[in-house]
């Protein structure tokens, strides 16, 4: 502690020999500070601070308030062995600025801010040298300091959800970070300079406002997640192709009419291209992808699916919802695939209720289709892997490599607790319980809230939904499909990132009143129900919904008003008892339902 102790009297003479102000207030208790004295952390989050008190910039340098009383310290509480805060937690407080005493805490390798009001950085902050981990997420900024290039030691910054335009210059010279979050912010450019951060394993730039990404990305050698969803993107530079470290790559939600190539990729595991306007994948685009476990390519325009498809002999997730496609290759059926989504297609090579029976009914169906093209062709090893007995052990290569929970297609009423056990220090970002007896859901789950995104629990006998799944909070896509439900909780409020519900062959009379206050929702799949009646006013409000699947239902009239849905790239109406929309407008797609509809709104 001298040499800190020193450096800062340098700045103050008396900071040395300062008692400890009481000013602190209720907000930072005495036991609080004391405790960080030993630790090394503080945590003051969550504790309505308008400002960071005094007492806290200055706790390495006054003397604490119980060494002014007589008492007698043991060899472990001599408060001038004290050591050093390291970490400051100071995070869900109503901050509008930090002042520049910031450089009174040098030793800082953990600077925590995120959910506050912050407008602005102070340039002091230069002089954390020590700081490994910056987190301002969730504040106002609109500009970051210069100085924090300065901050060579940094190996995680996050800036999500802010109100940054630009990156400062000499961004680069942050050469040892290795993740960065600039998600939720204004940007339109990157400076070609910023591509050079050697060490980046992780870049997250999605919902900005970005048109094209700098060539110079490629030069990112050990970057594994590439993240730019929602954003403006026409094309992907051929470079991207070069990045041979690449894993995980976002491109949802931009305006790229074509699929890259990715010749070097070979550790590509999953890659989303959801929501643009790709019209045609060949065999170019996959004969690469040796490594592929998910593909998403839902919401495009493709109208066909080529035999090549068959070269992804890992591929374990295919999206293909909501294109134009009418028939599928019989030869996909030799994938060992463990979800398939085929809605909003127009396909008639394929029966709606073997679609509706899922993912290994339809791989069923299209093995079967090859026997009978090749009578001659010994199918016998596809049927091999196909039809092993499930393992009643715990997929342990599942936890640690796909970071997926699978306790699937074991006929159990309940999942053992041996296998939440498994999970032990591993993230997990997807649980797949699916095809099993159980009735409720298993309350453990809730020990993933940090870090689940996608949950499975489809094929079960769930007759509600219990609140340990509400507390999900980074749910995104969850398949409740062919269950006893007939209502959700309103508590699934609280599951502000979900993106897609699926709901199919359930016993559900209404649209859940629940589901139109979740504004995140693209994908609302209930076929296959009793809802009578849906609320156009407000499905209004659900801006971000883009897929309605309410086939199979009960509806006995189409109110007009949906009709102003405008946001509705696909609208699934068939099989309900109205008399109007007539077949021949069903047929002509969603645009024509929703111009149909608009035209019979009472002036």
């Amino acid at each position: 502690m001298s040499r800190r102790l020193n450096r800062a009297t340098e700045r103050e003479p008396r900071a040395g020999f300062r008692a400890e102000r009481r000013d602190c207030g209720a907000s930072v208790p005495q036991g609080l500070l004391k405790a960080a004295r030993k630790s090394g952390q503080l945590n003051l989050s969550g504790r309505n601070l308008s400002e960071v008190p005094q007492c806290v910039w200055r706790i390495n340098l006054d003397i604490p308030e119980e060494a002014n009383q007589n008492l007698s310290f043991s060899a472990t509480e001599r408060w001038w062995e004290q050591t050093d805060l390291t970490k400051l937690i100071i995070s869900n407080n109503k901050l509008q600025s930090l002042t520049d005493d910031l450089r009174l805490l040098p030793a800082l390798t953990l600077l925590d801010i995120h959910d506050n009001q912050l407008t602005s950085l102070p340039s002091a902050i230069k002089e954390l040298e020590n700081l490994q981990k910056l987190n301002v997420s969730h504040n106002k900024l609109k500009i970051l300091p210069e100085e924090i290039t300065n901050l060579r030691n940094l190996k995680g910054l996050y800036l999500q959800h802010n109100e940054l335009t630009c990156i400062p210059e000499g961004f680069e010279q942050l050469f040892n970070l290795e993740d960065l979050d600039l998600s939720n912010n204004r940007l339109t450019t990157l400076p070609t300079s910023f591509s050079s951060l050697f060490s980046l394993v992780r870049l997250n730039l999605s919902s900005n406002q970005l048109k094209s990404l700098p060539a110079e990305i490629s030069g990112m050698k050990r970057l594994k997640h590439l993240d730019c969803n929602s954003n403006l993107l026409e094309t992907i530079p051929p470079e991207l192709a070069s990045m041979e470290s690449l894993e995980l790559l976002y491109l949802r939600r931009n305006k790229l009419r074509f699929l890259p190539e990715f010749p070097s990729c070979k550790l590509l595991k999953e890659l989303h291209v959801g929501e643009n306007q790709i019209e045609m994948l060949g065999a170019q685009h996959l004969k690469h992808l040796n490594s592929i476990l998910v593909l998403d390519l839902r919401d495009n325009k493709l109208k066909s699916v080529p035999d090549e498809i068959t070269l992804l002999q890992s591929l374990e997730r295919l999206d293909l919802s909501n294109n134009d496609i009418s028939s599928l290759p019989y030869s996909l059926g030799k994938l060992h695939l463990k979800f398939l989504a085929l809605e909003g297609n127009p396909l008639r090579t394929i029966r709606r209720e073997i679609i509706n029976k899922g993912t290994q009914e339809v791989l069923k169906y299209l093995r079967s289709k090859i026997k009978d093209d090749e009578p001659n062709q010994s199918d016998s090893v596809v049927e091999t892997a196909m039809t092993l007995p499930s393992e009643s052990r715990i997929n342990v290569h599942a936890i640690v490599t796909l970071k997926m929970l699978d306790y699937s297609d074991k006929q159990t009423t309940l999942i053992p607790d041996e296998v939440f056990d498994a999970v032990k220090s591993n993230i997990i970002t997807s649980v797949n319980f699916s095809k099993n007896q159980l009735c409720e859901i298993p309350k453990r789950i809730v020990e993933l809230k940090e870090m689940v995104s996608d949950v499975n629990l489809s094929f079960n006998k769930l007759s509600f939904i219990s609140l340990e799944l509400c507390m999900l909070q980074k749910l995104t896509f969850l398949d409740l499909r062919n269950n006893f439900l007939n209502s959700l909780p309103e508590e699934m409020e609280s599951l502000i990132r979900l993106q897609t519900i699926n709901l199919s062959f359930n016993r559900f009379k209404t649209l859940p009143e629940v589901l139109y206050r979740i504004s995140t929702l693209e994908t609302i799949l209930i076929s296959n129900n009793q809802v009578g009646s849906v609320d156009p006013q407000k499905m209004k409000t659900m801006e971000n919904l883009i897929t309605l699947d309410l086939q199979n239902n009960d509806l006995l009239q189409i109110p007009p008003e949906l009709g102003n849905c405008v946001n509705l790239r696909t609208l699934l109406l068939d099989g309900n008892p109205f008399r109007v929309p007539r077949a021949a407008i069903l047929m002509k797609g969603t645009a024509a339902i929703l111009e149909y509809l608009r035209d019979r709104i009472p002036t």
